[in-house]
Protein backbone atom coordinates (compact mmCIF):
# COMPACT_ATOMS: atom_id res chain seq x y z
CA UNK A 1 0.00 0.00 0.00
CA UNK A 2 1.42 2.85 -1.09
CA UNK A 3 2.09 5.49 2.29
CA UNK A 4 1.35 8.62 0.59
CA UNK A 5 -1.77 7.42 0.10
CA UNK A 6 -2.28 6.91 3.58
CA UNK A 7 -4.58 10.72 4.75
CA UNK A 8 -6.34 9.57 2.06
CA UNK A 9 -7.38 6.03 3.25
CA UNK A 10 -7.85 7.56 6.85
CA UNK A 11 -10.13 10.01 5.84
CA UNK A 12 -12.27 8.17 3.34
CA UNK A 13 -12.35 5.53 6.19
CA UNK A 14 -13.17 7.34 8.75
CA UNK A 15 -16.22 8.64 6.66
CA UNK A 16 -17.25 5.11 5.27
CA UNK A 17 -16.90 3.97 9.06
CA UNK A 18 -19.49 6.76 10.38
CA UNK A 19 -22.07 6.40 7.12
CA UNK A 20 -21.94 2.46 7.53
CA UNK A 21 -22.56 2.50 11.22
CA UNK A 22 -25.47 5.37 11.32
CA UNK A 23 -27.86 3.78 8.90
CA UNK A 24 -27.08 0.62 7.87
CA UNK A 25 -26.43 -0.92 11.35
CA UNK A 26 -28.95 1.38 13.10
CA UNK A 27 -32.14 -0.71 12.81
CA UNK A 28 -30.37 -3.75 14.20
CA UNK A 29 -30.40 -1.66 17.33
CA UNK A 30 -33.26 0.76 17.47
CA UNK A 31 -35.67 -1.52 15.28
CA UNK A 32 -37.59 -2.48 18.52
CA UNK A 33 -37.57 1.05 20.05
CA UNK A 34 -39.02 2.69 17.09
CA UNK A 35 -41.30 0.25 16.08
CA UNK A 36 -43.12 0.61 19.89
CA UNK A 37 -42.87 4.34 19.79
CA UNK A 38 -43.95 5.04 16.02
CA UNK A 39 -46.62 2.73 16.24
CA UNK A 40 -45.76 0.54 13.25
CA UNK A 41 -45.05 -3.37 12.95
CA UNK A 42 -41.86 -4.41 12.33
CA UNK A 43 -42.81 -6.00 9.15
CA UNK A 44 -43.49 -2.23 8.09
CA UNK A 45 -40.34 -1.19 9.54
CA UNK A 46 -38.19 -3.93 7.83
CA UNK A 47 -40.22 -3.58 4.61
CA UNK A 48 -39.21 0.35 4.51
CA UNK A 49 -35.65 -0.62 5.11
CA UNK A 50 -35.65 -3.12 2.23
CA UNK A 51 -37.42 -0.24 0.14
CA UNK A 52 -34.09 1.86 0.72
CA UNK A 53 -31.85 -0.73 -0.30
CA UNK A 54 -34.06 -1.32 -3.61
CA UNK A 55 -34.19 2.92 -4.20
CA UNK A 56 -30.16 2.91 -3.76
CA UNK A 57 -29.60 -0.05 -6.33
CA UNK A 58 -31.80 2.15 -8.66
CA UNK A 59 -29.67 5.05 -8.38
CA UNK A 60 -26.13 3.12 -8.43
CA UNK A 61 -25.56 3.51 -12.00
CA UNK A 62 -26.41 7.39 -12.24
CA UNK A 63 -24.26 8.09 -8.81
CA UNK A 64 -21.59 6.27 -11.05
CA UNK A 65 -21.57 8.00 -13.81
CA UNK A 66 -21.26 10.82 -11.32
CA UNK A 67 -18.66 10.00 -9.69
CA UNK A 68 -17.10 9.14 -13.64
CA UNK A 69 -17.31 12.94 -14.20
CA UNK A 70 -16.14 14.90 -11.37
CA UNK A 71 -14.70 12.44 -8.69
CA UNK A 72 -16.51 11.48 -5.47
CA UNK A 73 -15.86 14.89 -3.23
CA UNK A 74 -20.00 16.36 -4.04
CA UNK A 75 -21.37 13.14 -4.72
CA UNK A 76 -20.03 11.30 -0.88
CA UNK A 77 -20.42 14.84 0.94
CA UNK A 78 -24.23 14.91 -0.59
CA UNK A 79 -24.64 11.79 0.88
CA UNK A 80 -23.42 13.53 3.85
CA UNK A 81 -26.55 15.77 4.00
CA UNK A 82 -29.53 13.07 2.59
CA UNK A 83 -28.23 10.95 5.49
CA UNK A 84 -28.45 13.82 8.29
CA UNK A 85 -31.80 14.83 6.67
CA UNK A 86 -33.23 11.41 7.09
CA UNK A 87 -31.25 11.04 10.57
CA UNK A 88 -33.76 13.92 11.73
CA UNK A 89 -37.10 13.11 9.92
CA UNK A 90 -36.57 9.64 11.79
CA UNK A 91 -35.97 11.51 15.27
CA UNK A 92 -39.54 13.35 14.69
CA UNK A 93 -40.96 10.83 13.25
CA UNK A 94 -44.69 10.15 15.16
CA UNK A 95 -46.84 8.57 11.62
CA UNK A 96 -45.53 6.15 8.71
CA UNK A 97 -45.67 8.46 6.25
CA UNK A 98 -42.74 10.48 7.66
CA UNK A 99 -41.17 7.06 8.81
CA UNK A 100 -41.18 6.70 5.24
CA UNK A 101 -40.07 9.93 3.75
CA UNK A 102 -36.73 9.30 6.24
CA UNK A 103 -36.20 5.62 4.35
CA UNK A 104 -36.34 7.46 1.09
CA UNK A 105 -33.71 10.08 1.56
CA UNK A 106 -31.75 7.27 3.88
CA UNK A 107 -32.13 5.13 0.31
CA UNK A 108 -30.59 7.77 -1.89
CA UNK A 109 -28.10 8.42 0.57
CA UNK A 110 -26.63 5.20 0.86
CA UNK A 111 -26.71 4.95 -2.89
CA UNK A 112 -24.50 7.91 -3.00
CA UNK A 113 -22.44 7.14 -0.11
CA UNK A 114 -21.53 3.81 0.65
CA UNK A 115 -18.97 1.54 -0.77
CA UNK A 116 -19.43 1.50 -4.18
CA UNK A 117 -19.32 5.15 -4.39
CA UNK A 118 -16.25 5.23 -2.39
CA UNK A 119 -14.47 2.69 -4.23
CA UNK A 120 -15.31 4.93 -7.54
CA UNK A 121 -14.17 7.75 -6.07
CA UNK A 122 -10.53 6.15 -5.39
CA UNK A 123 -10.71 4.27 -8.74
CA UNK A 124 -11.29 8.11 -9.79
CA UNK A 125 -8.28 8.87 -8.17
CA UNK A 126 -5.71 6.49 -8.75
CA UNK A 127 -6.96 3.94 -11.57
CA UNK A 128 -5.60 0.54 -11.45
CA UNK A 129 -3.44 1.34 -8.89
CA UNK A 130 -6.31 1.66 -6.46
CA UNK A 131 -6.63 -1.84 -5.18
CA UNK A 132 -4.44 -0.76 -2.01
CA UNK A 133 -6.56 2.24 -0.84
CA UNK A 134 -10.02 -0.09 -1.35
CA UNK A 135 -8.39 -2.70 0.85
CA UNK A 136 -7.57 0.43 3.39
CA UNK A 137 -10.67 1.57 3.89
CA UNK A 138 -12.67 -1.75 4.28
CA UNK A 139 -10.26 -2.08 6.99
CA UNK A 140 -10.94 1.04 8.84
CA UNK A 141 -14.97 0.41 8.23
CA UNK A 142 -14.84 -3.20 8.93
CA UNK A 143 -15.32 -1.78 12.59
CA UNK A 144 -18.29 0.04 11.42
CA UNK A 145 -20.54 -2.20 13.64
CA UNK A 146 -18.10 -2.91 16.32
CA UNK A 147 -18.55 1.24 17.16
CA UNK A 148 -21.61 1.97 15.76
CA UNK A 149 -23.97 -1.10 17.14
CA UNK A 150 -22.69 0.11 21.08
CA UNK A 151 -22.38 3.68 20.36
CA UNK A 152 -26.32 3.84 18.99
CA UNK A 153 -27.14 1.35 22.26
CA UNK A 154 -25.28 3.47 24.90
CA UNK A 155 -27.30 6.61 23.12
CA UNK A 156 -30.67 5.01 23.12
CA UNK A 157 -30.35 4.15 26.68
CA UNK A 158 -28.76 7.43 27.95
CA UNK A 159 -30.94 9.84 26.11
CA UNK A 160 -33.37 8.00 23.75
CA UNK A 161 -33.32 7.08 20.45
CA UNK A 162 -34.59 10.17 18.80
CA UNK A 163 -31.81 12.21 20.57
CA UNK A 164 -29.05 8.91 19.14
CA UNK A 165 -30.42 9.86 15.77
CA UNK A 166 -29.93 13.36 16.15
CA UNK A 167 -26.32 12.88 17.39
CA UNK A 168 -25.69 10.55 14.01
CA UNK A 169 -26.93 13.69 12.06
CA UNK A 170 -24.91 16.19 13.77
CA UNK A 171 -21.69 13.41 13.17
CA UNK A 172 -22.47 13.55 10.00
CA UNK A 173 -22.62 16.89 9.04
CA UNK A 174 -19.72 18.14 11.78
CA UNK A 175 -17.81 15.09 11.09
CA UNK A 176 -18.30 12.89 7.56
CA UNK A 177 -18.94 16.31 5.30
CA UNK A 178 -15.83 17.72 6.16
CA UNK A 179 -14.01 15.00 5.36
CA UNK A 180 -15.33 14.19 2.03
CA UNK A 181 -16.17 17.73 0.51
CA UNK A 182 -12.49 19.08 2.01
CA UNK A 183 -10.24 16.54 2.67
CA UNK A 184 -10.33 13.63 0.25
CA UNK A 185 -8.60 14.94 -2.66
CA UNK A 186 -10.34 16.10 -5.94
CA UNK A 187 -9.28 14.63 -9.82
CA UNK A 188 -7.08 16.82 -11.65
CA UNK A 189 -8.11 15.61 -15.42
CA UNK A 190 -11.85 15.98 -15.47
CA UNK A 191 -11.87 17.93 -19.11
CA UNK A 192 -9.35 14.21 -20.02
CA UNK A 193 -12.50 12.44 -18.38
CA UNK A 194 -15.48 14.55 -19.54
CA UNK A 195 -16.33 12.08 -22.71
CA UNK A 196 -15.37 8.75 -21.53
CA UNK A 197 -17.41 9.40 -18.97
CA UNK A 198 -20.65 9.44 -21.09
CA UNK A 199 -19.74 6.47 -23.45
CA UNK A 200 -21.95 2.78 -23.23
CA UNK A 201 -20.80 0.18 -20.72
CA UNK A 202 -21.80 -3.19 -22.87
CA UNK A 203 -23.23 -5.79 -20.80
CA UNK A 204 -20.44 -8.95 -21.74
CA UNK A 205 -20.11 -12.48 -20.75
CA UNK A 206 -17.72 -11.28 -17.92
CA UNK A 207 -20.29 -8.14 -16.71
CA UNK A 208 -23.26 -10.76 -16.43
CA UNK A 209 -21.06 -13.57 -14.58
CA UNK A 210 -19.52 -11.18 -11.82
CA UNK A 211 -23.08 -9.80 -11.55
CA UNK A 212 -24.31 -12.73 -10.81
CA UNK A 213 -20.87 -14.08 -8.91
CA UNK A 214 -21.79 -10.87 -6.52
CA UNK A 215 -25.26 -10.92 -6.06
CA UNK A 216 -24.81 -14.77 -5.24
CA UNK A 217 -22.26 -13.46 -2.43
CA UNK A 218 -24.59 -10.57 -1.72
CA UNK A 219 -27.16 -12.73 -0.88
CA UNK A 220 -25.34 -14.75 1.79
CA UNK A 221 -24.00 -11.85 3.16
CA UNK A 222 -27.52 -10.30 3.65
CA UNK A 223 -29.32 -13.72 4.89
CA UNK A 224 -26.60 -14.33 7.80
CA UNK A 225 -26.38 -10.69 8.99
CA UNK A 226 -30.10 -11.44 9.79
CA UNK A 227 -29.81 -14.93 11.08
CA UNK A 228 -26.62 -16.18 12.12
CA UNK A 229 -27.54 -17.11 15.73
CA UNK A 230 -30.66 -18.53 14.88
CA UNK A 231 -28.95 -20.68 12.34
CA UNK A 232 -26.34 -21.38 14.54
CA UNK A 233 -28.49 -22.17 17.26
CA UNK A 234 -31.17 -24.81 14.84
CA UNK A 235 -27.41 -26.10 14.30
CA UNK A 236 -26.99 -27.53 18.32
CA UNK A 237 -25.12 -23.80 19.72
CA UNK A 238 -26.53 -22.81 22.44
CA UNK A 239 -28.23 -19.17 22.33
CA UNK A 240 -24.63 -17.85 24.64
CA UNK A 241 -22.37 -19.63 22.00
CA UNK A 242 -24.80 -18.46 19.01
CA UNK A 243 -23.86 -14.92 20.42
CA UNK A 244 -20.57 -15.41 21.04
CA UNK A 245 -19.41 -16.92 17.98
CA UNK A 246 -21.32 -14.10 15.58
CA UNK A 247 -19.11 -11.51 17.63
CA UNK A 248 -16.28 -13.51 15.65
CA UNK A 249 -17.77 -12.33 12.50
CA UNK A 250 -16.54 -8.65 12.77
CA UNK A 251 -12.79 -9.47 13.85
CA UNK A 252 -12.70 -12.34 11.35
CA UNK A 253 -13.51 -9.71 8.32
CA UNK A 254 -11.10 -7.40 10.04
CA UNK A 255 -8.11 -9.92 9.79
CA UNK A 256 -8.79 -11.25 6.13
CA UNK A 257 -8.42 -7.87 4.82
CA UNK A 258 -5.14 -7.70 6.91
CA UNK A 259 -4.12 -10.86 4.67
CA UNK A 260 -5.51 -9.42 1.26
CA UNK A 261 -3.37 -6.26 2.18
CA UNK A 262 -0.42 -8.31 2.50
CA UNK A 263 -0.36 -11.80 1.87
CA UNK A 264 -2.74 -12.11 -1.18
CA UNK A 265 -1.90 -8.47 -2.42
CA UNK A 266 0.76 -10.00 -4.77
CA UNK A 267 -1.94 -12.17 -6.40
CA UNK A 268 -4.70 -11.01 -8.84
CA UNK A 269 -7.29 -10.17 -7.15
CA UNK A 270 -9.67 -12.97 -8.89
CA UNK A 271 -7.52 -15.12 -6.71
CA UNK A 272 -8.81 -13.33 -3.74
CA UNK A 273 -12.45 -13.72 -4.37
CA UNK A 274 -12.96 -17.22 -5.37
CA UNK A 275 -11.23 -17.90 -2.26
CA UNK A 276 -13.47 -16.07 -0.79
CA UNK A 277 -16.17 -18.03 -1.88
CA UNK A 278 -14.68 -21.09 -0.54
CA UNK A 279 -14.52 -20.28 3.08
CA UNK A 280 -18.55 -19.75 4.03
CA UNK A 281 -19.04 -23.68 1.90
CA UNK A 282 -15.89 -25.16 4.80
CA UNK A 283 -17.38 -24.00 7.82
CA UNK A 284 -20.85 -24.70 6.85
CA UNK A 285 -19.18 -28.48 6.56
CA UNK A 286 -17.75 -28.27 10.13
CA UNK A 287 -20.80 -26.88 11.85
CA UNK A 288 -23.38 -29.35 9.74
CA UNK A 289 -21.09 -32.20 10.62
CA UNK A 290 -20.16 -31.15 14.32
CA UNK A 291 -22.47 -28.60 15.69
CA UNK A 292 -22.01 -27.09 19.28
CA UNK A 293 -20.39 -23.98 20.22
CA UNK A 294 -17.02 -24.78 19.12
CA UNK A 295 -18.11 -25.71 15.83
CA UNK A 296 -20.14 -22.21 15.48
CA UNK A 297 -16.89 -20.09 16.37
CA UNK A 298 -15.56 -22.13 13.66
CA UNK A 299 -18.03 -21.32 10.91
CA UNK A 300 -18.61 -17.58 12.10
CA UNK A 301 -14.60 -17.31 11.50
CA UNK A 302 -14.26 -18.81 8.31
CA UNK A 303 -17.74 -16.73 7.07
CA UNK A 304 -16.19 -13.45 8.23
CA UNK A 305 -13.37 -13.99 6.62
CA UNK A 306 -14.88 -14.62 3.03
CA UNK A 307 -16.94 -11.42 3.88
CA UNK A 308 -14.36 -9.45 4.70
CA UNK A 309 -12.49 -10.20 1.07
CA UNK A 310 -15.33 -10.22 -1.54
CA UNK A 311 -16.47 -6.97 -0.24
CA UNK A 312 -12.97 -5.67 -1.28
CA UNK A 313 -13.44 -7.60 -4.36
CA UNK A 314 -16.25 -6.36 -5.39
CA UNK A 315 -14.00 -3.08 -6.31
CA UNK A 316 -11.12 -4.18 -7.00
CA UNK A 317 -11.83 -7.53 -9.80
CA UNK A 318 -14.05 -5.01 -11.93
CA UNK A 319 -11.19 -2.45 -11.57
CA UNK A 320 -8.50 -5.01 -12.41
CA UNK A 321 -10.55 -6.66 -15.91
CA UNK A 322 -11.53 -3.46 -17.21
CA UNK A 323 -9.48 -0.59 -15.87
CA UNK A 324 -10.68 2.81 -14.39
CA UNK A 325 -12.32 3.95 -17.50
CA UNK A 326 -15.98 3.81 -16.69
CA UNK A 327 -15.35 2.61 -13.31
CA UNK A 328 -17.66 4.17 -11.48
CA UNK A 329 -21.02 3.29 -13.63
CA UNK A 330 -19.55 -0.30 -13.82
CA UNK A 331 -19.50 -0.75 -10.36
CA UNK A 332 -23.27 0.91 -10.04
CA UNK A 333 -24.44 -1.52 -12.97
CA UNK A 334 -22.57 -4.50 -10.80
CA UNK A 335 -24.39 -3.36 -7.62
CA UNK A 336 -27.73 -3.51 -8.55
CA UNK A 337 -28.55 -7.09 -8.67
CA UNK A 338 -26.84 -7.30 -5.49
CA UNK A 339 -28.57 -4.40 -3.56
CA UNK A 340 -32.18 -5.47 -5.25
CA UNK A 341 -31.75 -9.52 -4.17
CA UNK A 342 -30.35 -8.81 -0.93
CA UNK A 343 -33.10 -6.49 0.16
CA UNK A 344 -35.55 -9.59 0.23
CA UNK A 345 -32.73 -12.00 1.69
CA UNK A 346 -33.30 -11.64 5.65
CA UNK A 347 -37.60 -12.70 4.54
CA UNK A 348 -36.69 -15.40 2.50
CA UNK A 349 -34.09 -16.60 4.87
CA UNK A 350 -36.44 -16.57 7.49
CA UNK A 351 -39.18 -18.87 5.08
CA UNK A 352 -36.18 -21.36 4.66
CA UNK A 353 -34.85 -21.85 8.15
CA UNK A 354 -38.64 -22.21 9.41
CA UNK A 355 -38.66 -25.32 6.83
CA UNK A 356 -34.94 -26.61 6.93
CA UNK A 357 -33.65 -25.50 10.03
CA UNK A 358 -29.63 -25.58 10.02
CA UNK A 359 -30.03 -27.03 6.43
CA UNK A 360 -30.12 -23.85 4.94
CA UNK A 361 -27.19 -23.96 5.38
CA UNK A 362 -27.23 -25.88 2.14
CA UNK A 363 -28.54 -23.79 -0.30
CA UNK A 364 -26.30 -21.08 1.27
CA UNK A 365 -23.27 -23.30 0.43
CA UNK A 366 -24.95 -23.46 -3.00
CA UNK A 367 -24.71 -19.76 -3.60
CA UNK A 368 -21.11 -19.68 -2.39
CA UNK A 369 -20.27 -22.88 -4.43
CA UNK A 370 -22.07 -21.36 -7.46
CA UNK A 371 -20.46 -17.52 -7.13
CA UNK A 372 -17.03 -19.14 -7.12
CA UNK A 373 -17.85 -21.14 -10.48
CA UNK A 374 -18.59 -18.04 -11.94
CA UNK A 375 -15.60 -16.33 -10.78
CA UNK A 376 -13.56 -19.63 -12.01
CA UNK A 377 -15.41 -18.56 -15.72
CA UNK A 378 -13.67 -15.43 -15.97
CA UNK A 379 -10.38 -14.53 -17.30
CA UNK A 380 -7.93 -12.60 -15.77
CA UNK A 381 -8.47 -9.62 -18.79
CA UNK A 382 -12.05 -8.78 -19.97
CA UNK A 383 -12.95 -7.93 -23.42
CA UNK A 384 -11.14 -4.62 -24.98
CA UNK A 385 -13.47 -1.53 -24.12
CA UNK A 386 -14.20 0.55 -28.14
CA UNK A 387 -12.02 3.20 -26.55
CA UNK A 388 -9.15 1.68 -25.06
CA UNK A 389 -7.28 3.46 -22.01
Amino acid sequence: MDRSRLPTILVLGTAQTLAWGSTYYLPAILADEMVRDIGISTNLFFGAFSASLIISAVIGPKVGRMIDRAGGNGVLSAANVLFAAALVLLSLAHSLALFAVAWVLMGIGMGLGLYDAAFAALGRLYGRDARGAITGITLLAGFASTIGWPLTAWGAAEIGWRETCLAWAAAHIVIGLPLNYFLLPRPTDLAATATAANEPVPIDRAMILLGFAFAAAWIVTAGMAAHFPRIMEAAGASPTQAVAAGALIGPAQVAARLLEAGFLNRFHPLVSARLAMTTHPVGAAVILVAGGGVAASAFAILHGMGNGIITIARGTVPLALYGPRNYGYRLGLLGAPSRFLSAGAPLGFSLLIDYLGANVLFISSGLCLASLAALCLLRRTAPAPAHAD
